[in-house]
């Protein structure tokens, strides 16, 4: 007797991508990163003494982190105050209008391949449940359900303090030694926070975590290169 095997059952978990808290923590580190090594070395590169160059370290920390958590809080009040307000409209038109919107629900499973018939049944049956309406219709016409807002006060502290442990690791080598042993501590200090922030982009992303690790190296050492022969050429210091 033979035997048959079994299909082997598939299943895949995806991760929560909605939300800001993933961008605020990898682009605050990146930034903090890239933007103060930048300014530290462009000090650096005109000749400035070490507690200048510290001073200006911890002032690019405190003005970038404060300007990034801002900015994160603006962008993200913003997009849950549209959001939100599409959610009302789609509220009151389920309100006003059911019998047009539970057409309009029919045509979009139809448009899915679902015949006339159980489209109309799945839609009526949708349509009982006001909320569960709501959360069907918002995320068929919006793409977004209401728990899908982010919360604008843990995305904007969450993007100081990576961009403020992105943008202190450079400074670390100017409490402790002066140019040029600071200058070469930074970069390296630099470069390894680079191609780990690139590595678990990579990682996240499923993308090969060599390859964006090198990216981020390479954006790194431009900014770096920039920056320190902008100082030279500017710098007033002997």
């Amino acid at each position: 007797m033979s035997s048959r095997a079994m299909p082997t059952r598939v299943h895949h978990e995806h991760r929560a991508v909605a939300g800001g808290t993933a961008r605020a923590s990898v682009f605050g580190v990146s930034d903090g990163l890239v933007s103060n090594i930048s300014l530290i070395l462009g000090f650096a590169g005109s000749g400035s003494d070490a507690s200048v160059v510290r001073l200006a370290g911890l002032a690019g920390l405190l003005a970038g982190a404060i300007s990034m958590a801002a900015g994160e809080w603006v962008s993200v009040s913003a997009q849950n105050e549209l959001i939100t307000r599409e959610i009302e409209v789609e509220r009151r038109e389920l309100a006003r209008n059911p019998e047009a919107e539970t057409a309009e629900l029919t045509r979009l499973y139809e448009s899915r391949g679902v015949p006339k018939g159980p489209a109309r049944l799945t839609a009526e049956a949708v349509m009982r449940e006001p909320e569960t309406a709501l959360n069907v219709h918002t995320r068929e016409e919006l793409g977004v359900g209401p728990e899908a807002l982010a919360n604008p006060w843990l995305v904007a502290a969450l993007s100081f303090t990576c961009f403020a442990v992105g943008a202190f690791l450079p400074v670390v080598p100017w409490f402790v030694g002066s140019s040029p042993a600071a200058t070469i501590a930074s970069i390296v200090i630099g470069v390894i926070a680079a191609a780990v922030v690139g590595t678990v982009i990579g990682r996240m992303a499923e993308r090969p975590a060599v390859l964006t690790a090198v990216r981020q190296v390479g954006i790194l050492l431009v900014a770096c290169g920039v920056t320190y022969l902008l100082g030279r050429l500017l710098g007033t210091a002997s």
